[in-house]
């Protein structure tokens, strides 16, 4: 990675920061305050509880000086990453809080509110974040966690994301180093993560697209192999490189984001904290992501029709094809099998992708091979997101039940239920609260088929091998 250069004017010791020029990951990764940091946050972890406190009084005196370690190193860091030197500081102060308040839940507002990564995204931006977090996908407990990421904003990126798909907190980020809570299939940093004596506007929010792209290859590559599916030759090149792979991540991962809170959206939307039954998630990510490769179909076609194109158009046009390669592959050959079968929402939404382009026959498992007509698949994949679409719009019109009702059907239509179903055979309270319909789904309501049965069994050994991978251990 090569230096990274901000208009801002760069003050620090003449040592470490010269001319303007920002310290890159690599630099810091090996710098003796990160290493000892990270060495501190280690060390705090194993006192610490499930709410990130510090109970036993025996373990404070060594806490402190752990502590002590971690503010110290957190300011030394500041002069090499200026753009967050308002953060680490806030950080080392919210450290040196928690302590002499006797190691309570954690507090780190302060700090949270200072960390603002969406005001520079510049690629190869480095970033050093420490905080007691839990991690989703991770761990459940809210330990000290210290992260070094490096910012994933390719030009044509940037220029996407400032004409038609804004999205002003969405930050694509790359793994450096990591505690253990990242040591596992965790690919988000989100601020909701942290704990705080009051919630705050969350204005980020980071995915790692190397992750996300790594499991990819490695996922893809196999089912690809098990399946005798001939990849498109340009599907094959991106699953051999893995910038190119994280490329792809970031545009999907920056139109999925944004499409959270765009559209005819249901009265309660997604983001809204409640308990419905878990196809409701599964239709509102599945939505995101054919949202993804809708728009990315139309910037290709878009494109293709234009008789001269600009450097970035062209990297633009490759990476709007790669997209829709990723969603499909992604959706089919890791969301579905991955994870438990309780309530697997992410899953669901594999599973159903898988089925509709088989029922509209783009998607053909013949001879034991697998074969997919490319050239049909855009528009039956656009043809569901439609169909989603215009649940979500007619839901507006309609009561809780009756939408709860609507999208079963859409599932259903596509997926046979559980032959146990109580929602299949419609033996449901209808006159109860909507919690009682809740209570009835059941924790697979859409088991695997018999595909998919098949194909778990082959490829559970290369799911379970991609915790804890990141980019750096894929180039």
């Amino acid at each position: 990675m090569t230096s990274i250069n901000l208009p801002a004017a760069i003050i620090g010791e003449p040592e470490v920061v010269e001319d303007g020029r920002i310290a890159t990951a690599e630099e810091v990764a090996t710098h003796p305050a990160w290493l000892a940091l990270k060495a501190a946050a280690l060390e705090l972890r194993p006192h610490q509880i499930k709410d990130g406190s510090i109970p036993d009084a025996a373990a404070h005196g060594a806490a402190r000086e752990h502590v002590a370690t971690v503010s110290r190193t957190l300011r030394e860091l500041a002069p090499l990453l200026p753009h967050d030197a308002a953060y680490l500081e806030a950080a080392a102060v919210d450290f040196e809080r928690w302590a002499a308040e006797g190691f309570g839940v954690p507090d780190f507002h302060d700090a949270l509110v200072a960390f603002r990564p969406e005001l520079t995204r510049a690629d190869g931006l480095a970033h050093v974040v420490v905080f007691p977090m839990y991690t989703q996908n991770g761990s459940p407990d809210r330990l000290v966690e210290a992260v070094l990421v490096e910012v994933i904003w390719p030009e044509f990126v940037a220029q996407l994301e400032a004409s038609d798909y804004s999205n002003a907190l969405f930050v694509p980020i790359r793994f450096v180093d990591f505690t253990p809570g990242y040591d596992t299939n965790s690919a988000v940093l989100f601020p909701e993560t942290v704990p705080v004596r009051e919630i705050p506007p969350f204005t980020w929010g980071a995915i790692f697209a190397d992750r996300e792209a790594a499991r990819f290859r490695r996922v893809v590559k196999a089912a690809a192999e098990i399946t005798h599916l001939e990849l498109p030759e340009d599907a094959q090149r991106m699953l051999d490189d893995q910038r190119l792979a994280e490329e792809t991540f970031v545009m999907w991962d920056l139109i999925h984001d944004r499409t959270h809170m765009r559209g005819d959206l249901p009265f309660d939307p997604f983001m809204i904290k409640q308990r419905m039954p878990f196809f409701l998630y599964s239709l509102e990510e599945l939505r995101c992501d054919l949202t993804a490769f809708r728009e990315s179909v139309s910037i290709e076609r878009r494109l293709r029709a234009q008789e001269l194109l600009t450097d970035e158009e062209r990297t633009l046009l490759e990476r709007a094809k790669l997209v829709q390669y990723a969603v499909i592959f992604d959706r089919i050959f890791r969301f579905a099998i991955t994870g438990s079968r309780v309530r697997n929402y992410d899953g669901l939404g594999g599973q159903l992708l898988f089925a509709w382009l088989h029922q509209h026959h783009v998607l053909h498992w013949t001879d034991t091979k697998l074969a997919i007509d490319w050239d049909e698949v855009p528009d039956v994949v656009n043809a569901l997101g439609r169909e989603i679409e215009d649940l979500y719009w007619r839901s507006i019109d309609r009561p809780k039940t009756a939408h709860w009702l609507a999208a079963y059907e859409l599932v259903s239509g596509t997926l046979t239920p559980h032959p146990a179903s109580k929602w299949a055979k419609r033996e449901l309270p209808l006159d109860g609260p909507p919690k009682g319909l809740t209570d009835l789904v059941m924790d697979d309501e859409f088991p695997l088929s018999m595909f998919y049965e098949a194909l778990i069994k082959k490829m559970s050994d290369v799911i379970a091998s991609t915790a804890g991978i990141t980019g750096r251990s894929e180039l």
